[in-house]
């Protein structure tokens, strides 16, 4: 049985899986969920993943939510190296934090001020760029002191699919950072030594500029948490 992704076109995490898929070579069914229809919302896509959250891999029926277990996954099962995700514990480890780093502070800081605004009732505060600004500050910090090509190494790891992913949402606003040079080579040099991977990336960055200058209408939507925006 193929595996199959349900996930979005211009999502961070949904990308970074594309891109691990991508990579490892593996072929594979996209189902699009519609996240503007609201159809991660639903009964149905609960029974895949009960948090209702994008993207869900089935894998001849086991189904894995969570973007970071997805690839951590995918790695583990068919990788024919451990290049893109290593098994020596320290480099793993590595990784591994790039990829907590991503989630807990970075894409969420990130996310928090690019994202949200744009497809719910939020504002894009001095508070939300000062956090924005403290994760480049800190990933900046994380290549400075690694010295290597890549977040976690000096080849591409699963991180990067991640980081990459989280970075293109400030490109997709036109946000300067080149106050960070170091985040600026390393995000140059994935564009130029992994066109395809790149590729994927650009598509959902597209998306979200052309959202960022026309927010989508989700006043339809029920949503749990967020405030949606309610047309006037």
């Amino acid at each position: 049985m193929p595996l199959t992704l349900y996930a979005v076109s211009d999502g961070p995490p949904s990308l970074a899986v594309r891109q691990a898929l991508k990579a490892l070579g593996l072929e594979y069914k996209h189902v699009n969920v519609d996240f503007g229809l609201g159809e991660h919302m639903t009964d149905e896509f609960a029974e895949k993943n009960p948090q209702k959250e994008i993207p869900v891999l089935d894998d001849d029926g086991f189904y894995l939510g969570e973007s970071n277990a997805i690839l951590q996954y995918l790695c583990d099962k068919y990788a024919k190296d451990d290049k893109l995700y290593p098994k020596e514990a320290k480099a793993r480890a590595i990784v591994n934090h790039r990829l907590c780093f991503n989630l807990s502070t970075y894409y969420r800081y990130i996310s928090e001020y690019v994202m949200a605004p744009i497809f719910f009732d939020y504002q894009r505060t001095p508070l939300a760029l000062k956090k924005t600004h403290i994760a480049l500050n800190n990933f900046n910090t994380y290549l400075k002191r690694l010295g290597k090509k890549y977040a976690a190494s000096d080849n591409v790891t699963i991180a990067d699919f991640q980081l990459v992913t989280a970075t293109m949402c400030l490109e997709a606003i036109n946000f300067d950072f080149n106050a960070y040079p170091l985040i600026v080579r390393w995000y140059s040099t994935f564009k130029k030594e992994y066109p395809d991977l790149w590729k994927i990336v650009e598509g959902g960055m597209k998306e979200i500029s052309a959202f960022e200058k026309n927010p989508p209408d989700l006043s339809h939507m029920e949503h749990p948490i967020h405030p949606v925006r309610k047309n006037k």
